[in-house]
């Protein structure tokens, strides 16, 4: 059995509805394991996925999101230290105007 397959098999399959989480390989879908597991995951599988991934590379893929919620956003932000204004989604969701303006 590959690291990653053991890996991926350590996070609950809830979170991948979508794909079959058989097929799913822990190197090649890294952006979706990782932000799903920061939108949908508990305390545990974000430490599993700090482990296996390492600081560096979640602070890349999740500053290069399209979108995070702002409960993620301020959890990512304030675990990694890194200023919201570094996130591509708080850049994306300054550029969109809203449907009412109030």
């Amino acid at each position: 059995m590959q690291k990653g397959s053991h890996f991926i098999q350590s996070i609950n399959p809830h979170l991948f509805w979508d794909v079959d989480i058989s097929r799913l390989d822990a190197f090649r879908s890294k952006r979706l394991v990782i932000e799903r597991v920061f939108s949908l995951g508990n305390t545990d599988e974000i430490r599993r996925v700090l482990e296996f991934y390492g600081k560096e590379e979640i602070i890349h893929i999740l500053t290069n999101l399209n979108y995070l919620d702002k409960k993620n956003l301020n959890f990512a932000a304030t675990l990694f230290h890194v200023p919201k204004e570094k996130f591509k989604c708080t850049i994306r969701r300054q550029s969109t105007p809203p449907h009412w303006d109030y």
